[in-house]
């Protein structure tokens, strides 16, 4: 977990967590260290893992890569370690222990950040398909990706679909959720949902484009809400953007929300709108679609097959025909009730069990891969 920085949680922190719980029930012989940074919160308690503090997280960024390629492989071999699970890179130094690497993004490609960070996950990624023992990717698409880049890869690339935690993201809303989001969140009644920080590559302006083409009266009846962490200034520049085509007031700018409101923002909202240029999953489609929540995504290779036919698809790069997508999320009720039911099935193809079986499965079955 050392990649996680203490102060700004991001999906990683899930998973990392999320892996271990489930695979503890799914893998009872096999014990885990844990690498996190001295103020990295970790939750589980549990005799099969241990947790080592001994080196920076990411709020350290050079100390933590420094950490990541020379320090963590032979401390991980010292304490009996048989394998290493990263994501994205396989340390220059590993103990001598085989590397499983996760590949969950390739947002480096998409020039949303800054050049000498795009620069070193795109090497540490081109090193760690030639290096890494087990090559995990999230989605068909990903795969496609790195065997294009890669060749070579296809014989230790497996494919798992990121998980899914249908006990927090289902449904059945308890009794009085939405008055206590409304009176805590000034969400409206009746809204349509962005769930996301503001990354560049999931092109907040495009959306407020297309919001624009709704008539007033029907923007008035449908308010976007937009919930998410800002990155780069990109909350700034959909504020700005949404004041440039005439939307702000009916545009709510929610900023970071804790993960308890995650599931009932979905639950209670018409849809929930994804129009991102590049995912190498889409993890906001399968939450909202296990809460029973409408959505309408960009048309990419990797939401299409993600969504596999229960959203609708929409190429947000002409803002009129993503406007009318969305008009007919504002009119129609047929089509609403559609695509919930559509995403309730799509999303019970996900979860983490699956996944854990899955990955942990192949790190075990690894050449040299051990059982811890």
């Amino acid at each position: 977990m050392l990649c996680e920085n203490p102060r700004r949680r991001t999906g990683l922190t899930t998973l990392f967590h999320e892996l271990v719980r489930h695979a503890l029930v799914e893998f009872p012989e096999v014990r885990w260290l844990v690498f996190a940074g001295p103020e990295q919160a970790w939750t589980i308690d549990d005799e099969r893992v241990e947790v080592c503090r001994d080196f920076p997280a990411n709020d350290r960024l050079a100390a933590r890569l420094f950490a990541d390629h020379f320090r963590v492989g032979p401390a991980a071999r010292r304490r009996g370690a048989g394998a290493l699970l990263t994501v994205g890179f396989v340390p220059v130094r590993t103990g001598g222990l085989p590397v499983a690497m996760q590949v969950i993004t390739l947002h480096h490609r998409s020039g949303g950040m800054g050049g000498l960070r795009a620069g070193y996950r795109g090497a540490a990624l081109r090193a760690g398909l030639r290096r890494a023992a087990r090559v995990i990717a999230n989605s068909e698409w990903t795969a496609g990706e790195l065997r294009a880049l890669a060749p070579a890869v296809a014989g230790k690339l497996i494919v798992s679909y990121e998980g899914l935690a249908h006990g927090q993201f289902q449904p059945v809303a308890p009794e009085g959720e939405r008055e206590r989001m409304r009176a805590e969140l000034g969400v409206p009644e009746r809204y349509l949902l962005w769930s996301g920080n503001f990354y560049s590559y999931k092109q907040a302006g495009k959306l407020l484009a297309a919001y624009a083409r709704l008539a007033p009266e029907r923007r008035a009846r449908l308010p976007l809400v937009m919930a998410g962490g800002d990155w780069d200034d990109g909350r700034a520049r959909a504020e700005e953007a949404a004041r440039a085509v005439g939307v702000a007031a009916t545009v709510k700018f929610l900023g970071w929300v804790g993960d308890e409101w995650l599931a009932p923002l979905y639950r209670h909202a018409r849809a929930h709108v994804l129009p991102s240029a590049e995912e190498t999953f889409g993890k906001s489609v399968t939450e909202a679609m296990a809460c029973g929540c409408a959505c309408v995504v960009n048309d990419i290779a990797v939401l299409r097959e993600v969504a596999g036919g229960a959203a609708r698809v929409v190429n947000f790069d002409d803002a009129a025909a993503a406007g009318a997508v969305l008009a007919e999320i504002e009119a129609d009720d047929e089509t609403v009730t559609r695509l919930r039911a559509a995403g309730l099935r799509r999303a019970a193809d996900f979860g983490y069990a699956r996944m854990v079986r899955e990955r942990v499965g192949a790190v075990l079955k690894m050449p040299g891969g051990g059982a811890t």
